[in-house]
């Protein structure tokens, strides 16, 4: 079993209303339109607990800029390498780049900057990359690819306008034809750090916390939803994937 782990920035779920692929995910997997990121809902942060199942507090991040761990925590890809797996990162807005430690066995990353090239050239590059690796046979055991097309268009235009839902569409569609392609031997999540409201995120309002998580493959029940998820349930259900441990101090739970 592989598994890819796809996050678009700033996705609200009630974005996602009326695409096929979407429709296509719900039937086939085991999902939740109503799960919940962490405060702050700010990107880095989201993603810190996205990868190290314990709240912002705890981990130390509470902004966009990367702080050193005082008690630090092993995160999805530390854990991977305890299991004596490999692991691949695709991104292309730079700060994702602090969310594994120097050696956590990290065999592929490649970084597609947004802001020079515009997130949406970069999420259609690294869509690419990703399915030209994740197709080989040479694929990693785990894949994290960060969209950021989403997110810009959020802050550029706000949250639920026509650029905005311009792209998803667009991004939703990348995806759909990177996991389509994949070998049968894929699990995929696809989710969200936080979603927005106006041209902002980084509240507790309902708009800035609430994500869709989708999970696809041959060990999740077809047509499922799942009550009362975080974001912090998603490294755990990572290495249940992978047959790995969890970090002693990850708060999260698997889904399986």
């Amino acid at each position: 079993m592989k598994v890819l782990l796809i996050l678009s920035d700033g996705m609200r779920p009630d974005s996602l209303t009326g695409i096929p692929f979407i429709e296509e995910l719900k039937q086939k997997g085991t999902y939740a339109l109503d799960a919940q990121t962490v405060m702050p809902s700010v990107t880095l942060p989201c993603h810190m607990s996205l990868f190290h199942s314990v709240d912002p507090d705890r981990h130390g991040v509470t902004t966009n800029t990367y702080t050193p761990q005082v008690r630090p925590i092993n995160g999805i890809c530390e854990q991977v390498k305890l299991a004596g797996k490999t692991s691949a990162i695709f991104y292309n807005w730079e700060e994702i780049r602090d969310l594994a430690r120097p050696g956590s066995n990290i065999r592929n990353a490649e970084f597609f900057s947004g802001r020079i090239y515009g997130y949406e050239r970069a999420n259609a590059y690294l869509c690419d990359r990703a399915k030209a690796l994740l197709c080989s046979d040479d694929a990693p055991d785990f894949t994290f690819l960060y969209l950021g097309w989403c997110d810009g268009a959020g802050h550029d235009n706000g949250w639920m306008s026509e650029e905005y839902m311009r792209s998803v569409r667009g991004t939703i569609g990348m995806v759909e034809d990177l996991v389509k392609a994949l070998p049968e031997d894929f699990a995929v999540i696809l989710t969200a750090d936080h979603g927005g409201h106006n041209r902002s995120h980084g509240s507790d309002c309902a708009e800035d916390m609430t994500i869709p998580v989708f999970f696809c493959g041959e060990p999740f029940a077809a047509g499922q939803t799942v009550e009362n998820l975080t974001i912090k349930d998603i490294a755990p259900t990572v290495m249940k994937l992978l047959g790995g441990e969890n970090a002693p101090e990850w708060e999260g739970r698997s889904i399986l």
